[in-house]
C-alpha cells in the first residue's frame, strides 16, 4: 500500500487545482467578478477565499506532514503553521466581504444552515491554530504536555477539513439556488451551465478532502520520527549505541535510511 502514497498525494493536488479552477471561474464568470464596494461582487469574495482558505490551504497544510515526512520536523512545522496562517486570512476577509454584502443589502446574517456551521467551523479552526502554535511551537509545551495534545490536535484538524467540506457544499448549493431560482430563465433544475461548474466543484471538494483524510489517518504514511538515543531508558541507549558500533549490525543504517 506504501506504493499509492505519492499517486494519491499527486491525485489530491490534481482535485485541489480543480476546485480552484472551478471555484475562479463560477465566481469570476458566472457570478459577475470581485469588488470591495458591499456589492454582490464583494459577496464573490467569499467563496472564492473560502475555499482558498479553508480548503486549499487548510488542506495542504495537514498534508505537509506526509509529504515532507523524512525532512527537518521544525522546517515543517514552519511552512504547516504559514499555510494556516494564510488559511485563516483569507477566512477572516471572506467574513468580512459576506457580512457587509449582507448588512447593505438588508439580508438577514446567519439564518442558514450553511451559516450556522460555517461560523462555529472557523471559530475552530481559529482556537486549533492558536492551540497548536502554543502547543507545538512558540513556546511549547513540555515533552510530556505536547504528547498528551497531540492525538486532540490531530483529530480535530481531520475533523474540521470535515467541517469544512460540509460547509463549502451546503455554501455552494445555497448560491446556486439563489442564482438559479425557479422563476428565471435557467432554474437550477434545468441544470445550466453554472449549475454544472457548481456541482462539479462541490464533487472535487469532496474527492480532495477524502484524500487528504485518507492520506493523514492511514498508518503506514505516517511522519517516520527518529528516536533520541538520549530520551532512550538508559539500558536501550546503551544498547542502541552498541549496535551502531557493531559493523555486523545493519539496524542502524536501515534506520537512517528511513
Amino acid at each position: 500500500m506504501s506504493g499509492a502514497f505519492y499517486p494519491l498525494v499527486l491525485a489530491s493536488q490534481v482535485a485541489v487545482v480543480t476546485v480552484l479552477i472551478l471555484a475562479g471561474y463560477w465566481t469570476g464568470h458566472f457570478l459577475g467578478g470581485f469588488a470591495w464596494d458591499g456589492s454582490a461582487q464583494e459577496f464573490n469574495l467569499h467563496p472564492l477565499l473560502m475555499i482558498l482558505g479553508l480548503v486549499f490551504f487548510y488542506g495542504d497544510a495537514i498534508l505537509m506532514y506526509r509529504i515532507f515526512r523524512k525532512e527537518n520536523k521544525t522546517v515543517v512545522k514552519i511552512i504547516h503553521v504559514l499555510m494556516q496562517s494564510f488559511a485563516l486570512i483569507c477566512g477572516g476577509i471572506a467574513l468580512k466581504a459576506v457580512f457587509r454584502f449582507h448588512n447593505n443589502a438588508g439580508i438577514p446574517n446567519m439564518y442558514t444552515l450553511h451559516s450556522w456551521i460555517g461560523l462555529p467551523t472557523y471559530i475552530m479552526f481559529g482556537l486549533q491554530y492558536i492551540g497548536g502554535f502554543v502547543s507545538f511551537l512558540f513556546p511549547k509545551l513540555s515533552e510530556r504536555g505536547r504528547a498528551t495534545m497531540l492525538p486532540f490536535h490531530k483529530y480535530f484538524g481531520v475533523a474540521l477539513l470535515g467541517m469544512v467540506c460540509a460547509t463549502a457544499i451546503s455554501g455552494i448549493n445555497n448560491k446556486l439556488f439563489f442564482a438559479l431560482p425557479n422563476t428565471s430563465d435557467t432554474p437550477y433544475n434545468s441544470l445550466p451551465a453554472q449549475a454544472h461548474v457548481g456541482n462539479f466543484l462541490g464533487i472535487a471538494i469532496i474527492v480532495y478532502c477524502l484524500i487528504v483524510g485518507f492520506l493523514v489517518t492511514f498508518d503506514e504514511f505516517k511522519r517516520e520520527e527518529v528516536i533520541n538515543p538520549e530520551k532512550l531508558p538508559l539500558a536501550q541507549a546503551e544498547m542502541k549505541q552498541f549496535k551502531t558500533m557493531d559493523p555486523t549490525d545493519t539496524t542502524g543504517d536501515q534506520e537512517e535510511v528511513k
